[in-house]
């Protein structure tokens, strides 16, 4: 074989080796990035779990367990500041639970920023809560962003165990926002506020976006990830896994 076949055939396996490195180093760049994901993704799920769980424990205070049982999807954003809705900072993160034909979703990931969020909310933490009342409401989950108020009929809910599911709001709103601060309790209407997926953790935990996970009808399972239950387990606590239509 002569020196110049010797040269091609040393540069191709040199060549080789580095994209084989490369490959190496990118899946496990890869891997660290979607372990440091999940980890998140279950403090997200357990501050989401935690919020929930101080709004319902005054049952005269919280949300009427009726319109938990008529939801069809639940979204929680703990410790929300307010400059958050403004610039889009970290504490517009929270988790969506839909329910499916076995129960409430493992939890999908949202940000939220934007518009206007009442007088409930000060410069202090605020836990927003929102009921997803029919399929329409679901739906806009599933789009790139969703602006509340504007592409579905949203209303400050009704507060208490004797409040009505009747109610107007109810009845011409598709979804139903609450706001907790200050150990406040009570609706609260989130016109403008802009939803969109947060689809790196979606990814991370789920190998999927919140588009493909918020439409299977099948329980949304994150596998070995423990702890990643802790919100929609905190929302069976309080809601039924029946629903109907409206």
């Amino acid at each position: 074989m002569g020196l110049k076949n010797w040269k091609w055939m040393f540069a191709l396996s040199a060549a080789f080796v580095a994209i084989a490195a490369f490959t190496s180093a990118t899946s496990s760049a890869r891997s660290d990035d979607d372990q440091e994901g999940k980890a998140e993704a279950v403090a997200q799920s357990a501050k989401a779990a935690k919020a929930f769980d101080a709004i319902m424990d005054a049952p005269d205070k919280g949300i009427p367990q009726d319109l938990l049982a008529r939801s069809k999807a639940i979204a929680v954003f703990p410790q929300v500041i307010k400059a958050a809705f403004i610039v889009g900072g970290e504490g517009g993160r929270g988790c969506v639970s839909r329910r499916t034909a076995v129960g409430w979703s493992d939890p999908v990931f949202f940000r939220a920023a934007g518009g206007s969020v009442g007088p409930q909310i000060g410069v202090s933490a605020t836990d927003i809560v929102l009921l997803f009342m029919n399929d329409d409401a679901l739906s806009g989950l599933m789009k790139d962003k969703f602006e509340l108020g504007a592409e579905a009929g949203i209303a400050g809910g009704p507060v208490g165990r004797e409040a009505s599911a009747g109610t107007d709001a109810l009845m011409q709103a598709k979804i139903l926002s609450y706001s907790r601060s200050h150990g406040v309790f009570a609706g609260v209407n989130l016109k403008g506020v802009v939803i969109h997926p947060e689809d790196d953790l979606n990814y991370a935990v789920y190998s999927k976006p919140a588009r493909a996970l918020l439409s299977d009808d099948a329980h949304v399972s994150g596998g070995t990830v423990e702890g990643l239950s802790a919100f929609p387990q905190a929302i069976a606590r309080y809601g039924k896994t029946s629903s109907t239509e409206h």
